[in-house]
């Protein structure tokens, strides 16, 4: 297992991931319907694309697999934060949180933000992120329940 810095290059994975994530979701959690229009965000939605050129971020790959990743845009925001199926709760996202979060507090930030999904939000709990609301928002006219989430850094 290795962490490195995103390059353009890998781009088209990092896709590949995203869909892959959100597909594999238990359908007690989210619907077909709804995975379908989450993921297919991948390919219509120029702000996936704007945090992927614009952004900053980390991956976790194995044999040269990407497996995981996390990126920053703008600066304070985890805008995306995906992990492969079968990979999941292995400690991957773990790793990648805290490696978002150190470089944040080395670049001087004082907090960190995000929308965590149903899934992910225990996550970001786990790691002392706070909610701050639980809204719906409709992504391809579906219905979606996530978390806006903020950790403070200065008290690190």
């Amino acid at each position: 297992m290795n962490i490195r810095q995103i390059t353009s290059k890998d781009s088209l994975e990092l896709k590949k991931v995203y869909f892959e994530s959100i597909q594999s979701i238990d359908k007690k959690i989210y619907s077909s319907e709804q995975k379908k229009a989450w993921s297919s965000q991948a390919w219509a939605n120029k702000n996936f694309d704007k945090s992927l050129s614009l952004g900053k971020g980390w991956l976790v790959n194995d044999n040269d697999k990407i497996i995981a990743f996390a990126i920053r845009y703008p600066t304070n925001r985890i805008s995306l934060f995906y992990c492969r199926g079968e990979s999941q709760r292995k400690g991957y996202g773990t790793k990648l949180l805290n490696k978002i979060e150190i470089e944040a507090i080395e670049e001087g930030l004082t907090f960190l933000s995000t929308e965590a999904s149903l899934i992910s939000y225990k996550l970001f709990l786990k790691n002392k992120w706070d909610i701050i609301i639980k809204e719906k928002i409709f992504i391809n006219n579906i219905l979606f329940e996530r978390y806006k989430m903020k950790k403070n850094l200065i008290y690190q």
